[in-house]
C-alpha cells in the first residue's frame, strides 16, 4: 500500500469522525462509501463536463426527452468509451457548496443526473436516504466540503484503478471491524489475489497469446479485487487480451462499489450481477449467470458460515438433479458451505480438451479457490465433504493445494489453504496431487491489520508459484527469514488414489452370561417390549382401555412368576439357556412371543469376554455392537479409479468389494488379528472416503528439550520471582 494511498485513506476517516452524533461508527459506512464512489465519479467525469451540459442542451433544443435523449447523449457524452458514463446535471461538488440552503436538493439532483449505470450504484447503497438524516442533522454540508477538498482528489491521473480498490476494500474492511463482521465474512488481502492469479496464470501460455479472448468469473465478487488483480496480471503481459470479466454479489453495498470500479474503467457492469450465488438461476436474485461457462475462475467464499437460508434450495437440486445439478456427489456440514461454491463452480467449467466442443476438444478451465481446513477432511464417508473430494479427485481434476500462513487474514487468523483446480491438467500433473506447504513464507507486518499480522512479499508470491512450476515431489526451500532460516521440504506431488480410503467395520462375536436373579429380572422394567404390554392402544372407549391395561398387567405377572421359578444359575452360554427358558414358558402354558423374549434375553444377560459366543439361526457369530470399531485402510495401489460405487448414502458396494476384499483381509490379517483373533470385518459396511490430510505429510518431528535444560530454566525463573517478593515484602 502506498504511502499516497493510506493518506486518502486515513483522510476519509477523519471525515467519517465528523459524523458522530446522528451516527455511530458502525454507521459510518452508510455515508462515507457512496461519497468516496460519488467523488471518485465527480474527478473522473470533471474534463468533460462542459461539454456533455452544452451537448444536452442541444438535444433538448431539439425536443428529445427521455429514454431517445439518453441514449444520443451517451454516443455523444461517452466518446472513447465502450459503455456510457455521463452527469446532466449542472452541479459538481464545486457547485454544490455554492448553494449551502439547497445542498440537500442539489445533491439528490445531482446523483439523479448520472447515466442510468451509475445511478443504479447510489440506489444499492441507499443514499437518498442518508442525504436527507445528513441535512436534518446539519452535517451535509461539512461532509461535501471537506470531499471536495483538494487532499481528497481521486482522479484516475492521481488515483491508479488498483489504488482506488485499495481504498475502497481498505475503507470495507475498517468500517467491517468497527461493525465487528463476523469471522468468515472477510476481504482477500491483495498479496493473497495476487498469489491466486500468479498460481492460476503461470504455465498458462495461451492467455499470453495477443489478441487471445478469456473469461474471468467470481462468484463472490465482493469489492471485485480477484477480477481486478487477474486483469492487471494479465494485460501487463499481454495488452491486446481480450478479457471479459463476470462475477455476483449478495451484499449491496459490495456489489456498488464492484460496478462502480469497472464502470470507471469503461467496462461491461452489467457482467457483475446481484444475488445470491447459490439460489437457482430460475429464482430471482438467484444465479446471475446460468449457461454461462468461464474460462478462469477465483473466489473467497464465506466459511464457517451456514447455508440455513439457502437450504431447502440447495437440497431439491440435490435431491431432483443429483449431477445434472450443480451438488450431485454430496452436501457439506451446515455451518460450513463453502464447498457449494466449489460445486458452483465446477459446474461452469468449459468442456476439456478430452470432450467435445472443437475437433481438438474443449478449452477447459482453471479455478483458484480459498478455503480453511474444514474442505480438507470434514465429512463421514459419503454424500458429505468427503463425495465432495471424491468427485474431484477421481475426476482428476485437483490440481494442487497451498498451505497459506495464518493471520494472513484482516478478520480471521485461521490457516488457510489455496485450492487449484482444472479440467485441463497438463500430461505430467494428470493422475496426480501437487501439495505445496507455505505456512512458513510470510514476513511480520510493522504494525498489524486486525487480525492481520502476517504478509506475502513478493519473493514468497516467487517462491511458491516456482514451487507450483516446478511440480517437483520432495523439493526443498529456505524457510524462516533470518530468524535461524532452515532448508524444508515445502512440495510433495501424490497419486490420486493416495487420498482415498476404506472405512472397513470391524465386528467382534458377542459373548453373554445368563442368569435369573432377582437383580436382573428386575431389569426387566426397562425394556420397552415389556413395559408396553400393559399399555393400552384404545383411545375411544374407556372400559376396553382398562380392560386391556388390566390384562396386560395379569401378562407382566405371569412372566414375572416364570422367571422368578426358574434358577439362579450362571450360564455361560446362550445356547444353553434359551431352551430352559423356552421350557418354563411352555411347562406354564404362556406363550413367549420375539419381542418379549428379547426383552427377557436382554435384561438377564451381561457381556463376558469368557462366555461362549452368541450364534444366529445359521450358526454365524453374531456382532456385539458395543465392541464394534472400525479402520481406516489406504487403497490398494494399484486400484483404478473412478471406483466402481456410487454417491448415495446406501451406495450399492459390490462391485468395489470385488476389488478391495483380500486387500482388507490382508490388513485385518496384520494390523488387527495379531491383537484380536475373534475380529472379522463386516465387508457389506465397506464405505469410500477421501481426505487430505496436507499438514502431516509436512510434519517434521521436533524432539523436546533435554529435561536439564528445563529444569535450569525452572530454577532461573524461580530465582526471578524470589527476587520479586523480596522487593514487594521490602
Amino acid at each position: 500500500m502506498t504511502s499516497h494511498t493510506t493518506n486518502l485513506i486515513n483522510f476519509v476517516f477523519e471525515i467519517a469522525n465528523k459524523l458522530r452524533g446522528p451516527y455511530r461508527p458502525p454507521q459510518y459506512r452508510k455515508v462515507m462509501l457512496p461519497m468516496t464512489v460519488l467523488r471518485r465519479l465527480d474527478c473522473v467525469l470533471a474534463p468533460t463536463k462542459e461539454q456533455v451540459l452544452k451537448e444536452y442542451e442541444k438535444l433538448q433544443a431539439r425536443g428529445l426527452e427521455g429514454d431517445a435523449l439518453h441514449k444520443v447523449l451517451a454516443r455523444k457524452a461517452s466518446q472513447g468509451r465502450e459503455h456510457p458514463l455521463y452527469n446532466i446535471s449542472p452541479y459538481t461538488f464545486e457547485k454544490l457548496l455554492a448553494d449551502p440552503e439547497n445542498i440537500a436538493t442539489n445533491l439528490t439532483s445531482y446523483i439523479n443526473g448520472f447515466s442510468e449505470s451509475a445511478r443504479v450504484i447510489f440506489e444499492a447503497f441507499g443514499f437518498e436516504s442518508e442525504i436527507e438524516k445528513l441535512d436534518k442533522a446539519n452535517r451535509l454540508y461539512l461532509i461535501v466540503k471537506e470531499f471536495a477538498d483538494p487532499r481528497i482528489d481521486l482522479h484516475p491521473d492521481r488515483v491508479s484503478n488498483h489504488d482506488m480498490g485499495t481504498v475502497f476494500e481498505e475503507l470495507v474492511r475498517k468500517f467491517n471491524e468497527q461493525a465487528n463482521e463476523e469471522a468468515g465474512d472477510h476481504f482477500t488481502p491483495r498479496e493473497v489475489i495476487r498469489l491466486m492469479a500468479h498460481l492460476l496464470y503461470t504455465e498458462d501460455e495461451e492467455v499470453y497469446t495477443p489478441g487471445i479472448a478469456r473469461t474471468i468469473y467470481d462468484p463472490t465478487a465482493g469489492t471485485g479485487g480477484m477480477l481486478s488483480v487477474s486483469e492487471e496480471y494479465i494485460t501487463e503481459q499481454n495488452p491486446q487480451a481480450h478479457l471479459a470479466l463476470y462475477g455476483q454479489e449478495y451484499n449491496e453495498e459490495s456489489w456498488a462499489i464492484c460496478r462502480s470500479d469497472l464502470l470507471i474503467k469503461d467496462e461491461p457492469v452489467d457482467n457483475i450481477t446481484f444475488g445470491d450465488t447459490l439460489l437457482p438461476g430460475t429464482n430471482e436474485n438467484g444465479d446471475g449467470h446460468p449457461e454461462k461457462t468461464f474460462h478462469y475462475m477465483l473466489a473467497n467464499p464465506p466459511f464457517g458460515v451456514e447455508w440455513k437460508p439457502q437450504e431447502d434450495y440447495v437440497k431439491k437440486e440435490h435431491k431432483e438433479l443429483g449431477f445434472n445439478g450443480r451438488f450431485g456427489p454430496g452436501l457439506p456440514r451446515i455451518n460450513d458451505g463453502a464447498t457449494l461454491f466449489l460445486l458452483h463452480m465446477l459446474s461452469k467449467m468449459k468442456p476439456s480438451p478430452e470432450q467435445g466442443g472443437s475437433e481438438k476438444g474443449g478449452e477447459g478451465s482453471k479455478i483458484a479457490i480459498v478455503f480453511n481446513g474444514s474442505p480438507l477432511f470434514n465429512g463421514e464417508p459419503g454424500p458429505s465433504e468427503s463425495n465432495i473430494r471424491r468427485w474431484i479427485i477421481e475426476n482428476d481434476w485437483l490440481d494442487a493445494i497451498i498451505a497459506l500462513p495464518d493471520q494472513l487474514f484482516y478478520n480471521t487468523g485461521i490457516y488457510t489453504y489455496i485450492w487449484l483446480v482444472s479440467n485441463r491438467k497438463p500430461i505430467d500433473r494428470k493422475g496426480k496431487v501437487q501439495l505445496i506447504d507455505g505456512t512458513r513464507h510470510y514476513r511480520k507486518m510493522k504494525k498489524s491489520l486486525g487480525n492481520k499480522r502476517n504478509e506475502l512479499g513478493d519473493e514468497h508470491i516467487e517462491a511458491l508459484t516456482r514451487l507450483y512450476a516446478g511440480f517437483t515431489d520432495g523439493a526443498t526451500c529456505r524457510v524462516g527469514g533470518n530468524d535461524e532460516p532452515t532448508e524444508r521440504v515445502c512440495s510433495k506431488v501424490f497419486d490420486n488414489r493416495d487420498f482415498g480410503y476404506l472405512k472397513v467395520t470391524v465386528e467382534r462375536p458377542l459373548r453373554l452370561n445368563f442368569q435369573a436373579s432377582a437383580e436382573r429380572i428386575e431389569r426387566l422394567w426397562q425394556e420397552t417390549a415389556f413395559v408396553n404390554l400393559a399399555k393400552s392402544k384404545k383411545r375411544k372407549n374407556q372400559a376396553e382401555m382398562e380392560a386391556e391395561v388390566k390384562a396386560g398387567e395379569a401378562t407382566h405377572q405371569r412372566i414375572m412368576d416364570i422367571l422368578q421359578s426358574l434358577d439362579d444359575q450362571l450360564y455361560n452360554d446362550r445356547a444353553e439357556f434359551e431352551p430352559r427358558l423356552k421350557a418354563a414358558f411352555k411347562d406354564a402354558g404362556e406363550k413367549l412371543p420375539a419381542p418379549i423374549k428379547k426383552a427377557i434375553l436382554n435384561a438377564l444377560s451381561e457381556r463376558d469376554p469368557e462366555a461362549a459366543i452368541c450364534r444366529d439361526s445359521k450358526g454365524n457369530p453374531e456382532p456385539d455392537t458395543e465392541l464394534r470399531d472400525t479402520e481406516i485402510v489406504p487403497l490398494p495401489a494399484d486400484i483404478p479409479l473412478p471406483l466402481p460405487i456410487g454417491y448415495d448414502k446406501d451406495a450399492d458396494n459390490s462391485q468395489l468389494l470385488d476389488l478391495v476384499r483380500d486387500h482388507c483381509e490382508d490388513y485385518l490379517a496384520q494390523e488387527v488379528l495379531p491383537f484380536i483373533d475373534d475380529a472379522w470385518i463386516d465387508h457389506d459396511k465397506t464405505k469410500v472416503g477421501y481426505e487430505i490430510p496436507i499438514n502431516r505429510h509436512f510434519y517434521v518431528y521436533e524432539p523436546p528439550r533435554p529435561l536439564e535444560e528445563i529444569e535450569q530454566d525452572i530454577q532461573s525463573l524461580e530465582g526471578e520471582i524470589l527476587e520479586m517478593l523480596k522487593k514487594v515484602t521490602a
